[in-house]
């Protein structure tokens, strides 16, 4: 064991040689941060995106022209349905009820990018300067909530930020959108700046390089992980992929790795966000498969570290499982997604969910109800019967719970890691956001903010070439089984991939967070919801007086009746994928038929109406919209 101020002249050293401006995650953070993180834990996190807000944005003016121009029902507060962007009245009343309404019960914010309006009005294009002055309004905002004004020998001294709050770039938060350079840029120089009081002191070099960086949320323990999705986006020209060297997606890939290796070493957890999710299907690619290779193959790795990865862009909420064992989902699709392609995109997800694993009947009751899920087969074991055709039966069935939980990857269904994306907050549907629940059994214990210095173990130092250096070739006993059974089948002589696999979990290492209830698990979330149209229509009736306010109401939470989620493990995610995915079943008429007319008995039967869970999944994603309702 060494001592954390000879780790950090060690880390110094190997930060100075690095190419690629690494720099490892430090083991405290700024006062702003470390003072707000005194407060008591509350076990609760924000997150909101796309609030895409408007200054042009005219009240009653033609949502066929931006909201803009000319006559029409664009509403007081936005125009609902359509595809303006937020007026600042919208903008300033949710502030409002944040402040109201949560600002005293939340422990963090992630604010997953898209700050400033689209660039859909030709004859009002945007500029350089407007996209950094949305930035900047809406980076005050959080600081009228969060800043504490304090006695100070200068007057132009910064308020400290009593919770962190996290951004990150979104595909319009630059000019032209999508289009991301090579960092060091003018995006990230200036950003550094609007965003100063977010990115802790240590990682602004970081950010500057690439845009990304780390920050401590829980600290010691929860790390939140800020990506610049825009290296991943198949939509950025100026940039291709993960696998070269010299791109920045490889960069941002292995800055990643390292962070996520460090955090393991001081036994440390981690959320990871961004703007762009690694969306994936026959209908919607977001990400270079380059890029989602990586990624999925780095959460897999590093799945006793990830406790959850959170996203926005695509305005509808939906959830996506990353299958660690396929990596060659044919897609073309791209660009601007319509509210008919967002449908087709969600049966294509429903499509990839009917084909997961099929559970035996009740195995994830018994799971949920055994103490020790580690060994099934040892608890199988016990529950022999004497007789013969009875021990037969529990044999097979045991057999074939076994064979389904080697297909997920063991009892945790440790194949998988889910991606959750957010509504957003731009009315293109109702404006939303989103309060997540996690678990803080222990963290009582925390010293918030005090005494962070420790001793630290020296692996935390191990960073082994992993930044100053070529990385070395992959092991293939790392990867999974199926892609080792893959790279067996092709050419022997073909190259090993020119960058390092991250080390799994050790095999005496517990289930993360991710996969087994603990401290940091997610157990759930509620999403709030502002129905414009019901507040316009009463705002038009004189209900709502001279000064109307935006009021967000519950439109669900994980754990009511529909989605019987009792946390937000990858295990419940999956129970869930499939209770979507289910067909619906098929019923008789109650009056007689000849069972010998094959066709009388035919046209005798009648289907259900859709899933329900399919049909509340799909309500939720357009955020309480009925889809028959969306003129598609």
């Amino acid at each position: 064991m060494q001592s954390i101020f000879l780790l950090l002249g060690l880390f110094a050293d190997a930060i100075s040689a690095s190419p690629l401006g690494q720099q490892p995650l430090g083991p405290t953070e700024p006062a702003s941060l470390v003072e707000g993180l005194r407060k008591p834990i509350r076990g609760r996190f924000l997150h909101i995106t796309d609030f895409h807000p408007d200054r042009l944005y005219k009240p009653g003016s033609s949502i066929d022209r931006s909201c803009h121009h000319g006559n029409g029902p664009a509403g007081y507060f936005g125009a609902e349905g359509t595809d303006c962007d937020s007026p600042l009245s919208l903008v300033n009343e949710t502030f409002r009820w944040i402040e109201e309404n949560l600002k005293d019960e939340i422990d963090f914010v992630i604010w997953t990018g898209d700050s400033v309006r689209h660039d859909n009005d030709e004859k009002l294009p945007r500029t350089a300067d407007e996209i950094m002055d949305l930035n900047d309004f809406l980076s005050q905002k959080w600081i009228s909530i969060f800043g504490e004004e304090e006695v100070r020998e200068t007057s132009n001294a910064a308020p400290k930020i009593s919770i962190p709050v996290i951004p990150t770039f979104g595909n319009n938060d630059i000019m032209p959108h999508n289009i991301f350079n090579k960092g060091p840029n003018k995006w990230t120089k200036r950003f550094a700046e609007i965003w100063g009081q977010f990115i802790p002191e240590d990682q602004r070099h970081t950010f500057v390089e690439g845009g990304w960086f780390t920050a401590e949320v829980v600290p010691g323990r929860l790390a939140v992980i800020s990506l610049n999705t825009m290296y991943f986006f198949n939509s950025n020209s100026a940039v291709d992929g993960c696998n070269a060297k010299s791109e920045p997606g490889y960069e941002h890939m292995e800055w990643l790795r390292v962070q996520l290796k460090i955090l393991r070493s001081r036994n440390m957890k981690a959320i990871l966000m961004g703007h762009v999710p690694p969306a994936r299907s026959s209908e919607k690619k977001n990400w270079d498969e380059t890029c989602w290779q990586k990624y999925t193959l780095w959460m897999h790795q590093y799945r006793d570290v990830v406790v959850g990865s959170f996203y926005g862009h695509m305005n509808i909420d939906h959830f996506m499982l990353q299958d660690s064992n396929k990596v060659n989902i044919d897609s073309t699709a791209d660009g601007k997604v319509s509210v008919r392609s967002k449908t087709d995109y969600l049966e294509s997800l429903r499509k990839q969910w009917s084909s997961l694993p099929s559970p035996p009947s009740g195995i994830f009751d018994e799971l949920d109800s055994t103490s020790n899920l580690s060994d099934l087969s040892e608890i199988e074991s016990t529950k022999k019967d004497k007789r013969g055709k009875k021990k037969d039966k529990k044999k097979k069935k045991k057999k074939k719970k076994q064979k389904f939980l080697e297909k997920i990857g063991g009892p945790w269904a440790e194949r998988y890691s889910v991606s959750l994306v957010a509504p957003s907050l731009v009315p293109n549907f109702f404006p939303s956001l989103r309060v997540i629940d996690y678990n803080i059994t222990g963290l009582d214990e925390v010293a918030h903010g005090v005494d962070l210095l420790r001793e630290v173990d020296d692996t935390a130092f191990e960073l082994d070439h992993d930044v100053i250096d070529t990385p070395e070739p992959s092991d293939d006993s790392l990867l999974t089984p199926e892609i080792q059974k893959k790279k067996k089948n092709k050419d022997k002589k073909k190259k090993k991939p020119n960058f390092k696999v991250p080390e799994p979990p050790s095999p005496t290492t517990p289930p993360g967070p991710a996969y087994s209830n603990q401290v940091f698990t997610l157990l759930g979330y509620t999403q709030y919801y502002s129905n414009l149209t019901k507040l316009h229509e009463q705002i038009a009736a004189g209900e709502r007086g001279k000064d109307p306010r935006v009021d967000y109401e519950i439109e669900y939470t994980t754990n009511d009746d529909v989605y019987q989620m009792k946390d937000l493990t990858v295990r419940s995610f999956f129970q869930l994928a499939g209770r979507i995915a289910e067909d619906g079943a098929e019923q008789k008429q109650t009056e007689d038929v000849d069972s010998s007319d094959a066709d009388a008995f035919s046209k005798k039967k009648k289907k259900k109406p859709m899933n329900d869970i399919w049909r509340a999944f799909l309500k939720r994603a357009f955020v309480g919209y009925e889809v028959d309702d969306l003129n598609v």
